[in-house]
This record gives C-alpha cells, sequence and structure tokens, in this order.
C-alpha cells in the first residue's frame, strides 16, 4: 500500500473520530451533568440540596463520608464510596451535603453528575476531568443497579480499578444504590442456579461493589429518629411548634403514606411549613 493511500486512511479515520469535548469553565458553577454524544459537561448554577447539619439520624454515615471528602478535597488519599440501604434515607441528599460542606471550605471540589445509561462514555469523561489538574472532581451516580446482560457495569469496574492508565488522581467517585451488591437478589440466585461455574460467576457479579473502599449502609429509621428529623428541620426556620403537635401530626402523615424515613420527614416538613406561611 502507498503511502499516499495511508495518508488518505489515516485522514479518513480522523474525520469518523469523535471530536474532544472541550474543557468547560469550571469556575462557572458548582456542578456539572455530563452528557455523552455529543460530549458536554452542562453547568448546574444551584445544586439542590439539604444542609449537612439537616441530615439527622445518619450521624455515622455522614461523618464518615464528610471525612472522607475533605481528606480528597484538600489534595490527600481517599476512598471511593457506595452509599446503599433503605430507600428515601438521605443518600443522595448526603452526597450533595458534603460537596457544599466543602465549598463552604473554600475547596476546589467541582461535583459531576453522570447517569447510570452514560457509563459507557465514562472513559472519555475522566480524559476531560483529568486534564483539569487544579480541580477535584467529585464523581456522582446516583440509583445504581444493573441487571442481567447488562454491559455498564464493566464499565464502572474500569472506572473504579483505572485500567491500565489508572484512574485521574484529581477524581473520586460516589455512588448510591438501594442494593448492596447493585443486583438484584434474583439475578445473583440465578446464577447460582443455571452457570456452570456458580460460585466463580456470582464473584464475578458481586465483586463490582467490592471496589469500593467505602460501605455506608442506610437502614430504615425509627419512629424517635423520623421525629427528630423533623424536629431539626423546624427548628432550622424557626418553626416553634409544641412537640405533642408535631408528633401527632407527623405520625398521622406517616401512616397515611404507609412508609417512615427521611424523605417522608422532609414532605412532612414541607407540608407543616407551608401550612404555617414558611418556606422550607
Amino acid at each position: 500500500m502507498t503511502e499516499v493511500a495511508l495518508d488518505r486512511i489515516a485522514d479518513a479515520l480522523e474525520r469518523l473520530a469523535p471530536v474532544p469535548a472541550p474543557a468547560p469553565d469550571f469556575d462557572a458553577a458548582p456542578a456539572f451533568i455530563w452528557h455523552p454524544d455529543p460530549d458536554r459537561l452542562e453547568p448546574v448554577e444551584a445544586v439542590a440540596g439539604v444542609a449537612i447539619e439537616r441530615l439527622v439520624g445518619i450521624d455515622r454515615a455522614r461523618d464518615t463520608l464528610l471525612a472522607n471528602t475533605m481528606q480528597f478535597a484538600r489534595g490527600y488519599a481517599a476512598n471511593n464510596a457506595l452509599l446503599w440501604g433503605a430507600r428515601g434515607m438521605g443518600k443522595s441528599s448526603l452526597v450533595k451535603a458534603v460537596h457544599a460542606a466543602a465549598l463552604a471550605e473554600g475547596l476546589p471540589l467541582v461535583l459531576v453528575e453522570i447517569a447510570r445509561d452514560d457509563l459507557g462514555s465514562v472513559g472519555r469523561l475522566l480524559a476531560l476531568l483529568g486534564r483539569a489538574r487544579d480541580r477535584r472532581f467529585l464523581l456522582f451516580s446516583d440509583d445504581l443497579s444493573f441487571a442481567a446482560e447488562d454491559a455498564q457495569y464493566k464499565s464502572l469496574k474500569a472506572l473504579l480499578d483505572g485500567g491500565i492508565a489508572g484512574r485521574p488522581a484529581n477524581v473520586i467517585l460516589y455512588a448510591t444504590s438501594n442494593r448492596r451488591h447493585l443486583m438484584p437478589r434474583d439475578m445473583i440466585d440465578n446464577e447460582r442456579a443455571t452457570a456452570i461455574h456458580p460460585g466463580e460467576a456470582v464473584e464475578e457479579k458481586v465483586s463490582l461493589s467490592d471496589r469500593f473502599g467505602l460501605w455506608l449502609g442506610f437502614h430504615p429509621c425509627s419512629q424517635d429518629e423520623y421525629l427528630a428529623m423533623i424536629r431539626g428541620y423546624c427548628d432550622a426556620v424557626g418553626l416553634d411548634l409544641p412537640d405533642e403537635v408535631i408528633r401527632a401530626e407527623a405520625i398521622e402523615w406517616q401512616a397515611t403514606r404507609g412508609a417512615r424515613s427521611g424523605r417522608v420527614a422532609w414532605q412532612f416538613f414541607t407540608d407543616l411549613a407551608g401550612r404555617h406561611g414558611m418556606a422550607a
């Protein structure tokens, strides 16, 4: 093959290759959302969240994740974290709260959200973030879980392990999930029942969660914790109501919802504050 032909092939391949995403102005916003095809980071000027001091009943997880985040934001070693457990107990709120706490300290921590369905493009995102050496990036994937024949979990494994190039030192991953091993129980049981080597098949599926250095469990709250959350929200905005009034209405609210969690506590407080002419 002639040199001219090789040059033409190289030019054609270059035209087919995706154009690298331009680095945004990371001073423009505290957080960004990753969108592939075409690759871009959409700025989020105000992150919706709850102040960290309002997160009641998850003290151990709160303190552990905050310490890990501050280590990372200050340029020290830190672990990727998996926040798993009961729905509505503040997993996502905690991730956003620790990011806000780092910003309040003046630390250069940028929150970047990536959807589960976009994990296949995470390599391109890491290449983009890795070039911004003056920033630290908290990569956040919410409500993470995988089904059978789902190839996205392999992209996440590569992200956590880093592959041959290694994960950029200025990027850390926090993920939330209702499932400890990120896989449905029936999927794991099916592997045990049908695989030629069931032990190896199950290990392949559950080994993903082992790659997170921190596992933080969130469990259903007690009634006392539920009421303490509501009292904390009321105190934060100066809503002064007798405990017996809050207790009676809050218990009735949870009964109508058929559930008790941090999310239900916040929803009750929002209704309570609105009825008393206050903003939540």
